[in-house]
């Protein structure tokens, strides 16, 4: 599905905007992956006697793959809400510069912030790594109602899943559903991988792959932060460096 030319008609109402966006979730693999991974989180609910109703409303107001699983085992080992939340809110830290670095490619000069408050919840991986491929293809001042489309299309994906595997979860063993689990980290890494076109970009990712190993080994629980905190500013360095020596 190729989206309309940016002077095209069809972009001059929201709602189309909205609807090509709800339309583009065929056009990424990570719509699969998705299902897949909620499948494996709704049967994770059922095997830890959270109710159906519940894996969806974690779904709808958390809308974090690996936040709903820290969430789901915390509570179900018997840890408290605020220990649980503290948790979850630690996980979703990973997802703040995303937030940041996409809402600017909504945003116009006549943007309220209280317009960018939706697009910011729905932003997570998935939704960050498809907006950085579709958003150059859609008029600045539709950005934002195309994000919508394209969010709650994923959302619904996941509710169905959800739904899905909450029915299933007598028939997934322990392995097939860790291993349904594993899919989504994976499918991250290749799209980012196909995504980095800067030398910066490249030297973030393969420094992030190299130095967690490393990470890993202080058993801090900070693992994936500390690494990727780490090739994060040395790829700035890099991008700095390259830049002032242009």
């Amino acid at each position: 599905m190729a989206l309309p030319p940016l002077d095209s008609p069809q972009w001059q109402s929201p709602w189309r905007a909205f609807a090509w966006g709800l339309r583009s979730i065929t056009q990424t693999i990570l719509t699969i992956v998705l299902f897949v991974t909620y499948l494996g989180i709704g049967a994770l609910a059922h095997d830890t006697h959270f109710s159906l109703l519940w894996a969806l409303c974690s779904t709808l107001f958390v809308w974090a793959g690996p936040a709903q699983i820290i969430l789901i085992t915390t509570l179900g080992s018997g840890a408290t809400i605020i220990q649980s939340a503290i948790a979850v809110t630690v996980s979703a830290i990973r997802l703040f510069p995303m937030v940041v670095s996409v809402l600017p490619l909504m945003r116009t000069p006549k943007t309220k912030r209280r317009e960018l408050i939706f697009a910011a919840h729905l932003t997570a991986v998935t939704l960050w790594v498809e907006c950085h491929r579709f958003l150059p293809q859609v008029p600045r001042e539709r950005r934002i109602a195309f994000v919508h489309g394209l969010g709650c299309g994923l959302v619904s994906v996941c509710l169905v899943a959800n739904t899905v595997g909450y029915f299933l979860a007598a028939n997934l063993t322990q392995t097939l559903g860790a291993a349904i689990l594993l899919l989504t980290p994976l499918s991250f890494l290749f799209s980012t991988a196909r995504n980095s076109r800067e030398v910066a970009d490249v030297v973030a990712l393969v420094l992030g792959i190299v130095l967690y190993p490393l990470a890993a080994k202080m058993n801090s629980g900070l693992d994936i932060l500390v690494s990727g905190v780490v090739a994060g500013t040395i790829a700035y360095g890099v991008h700095w460096w390259r830049e002032v020596r242009a």
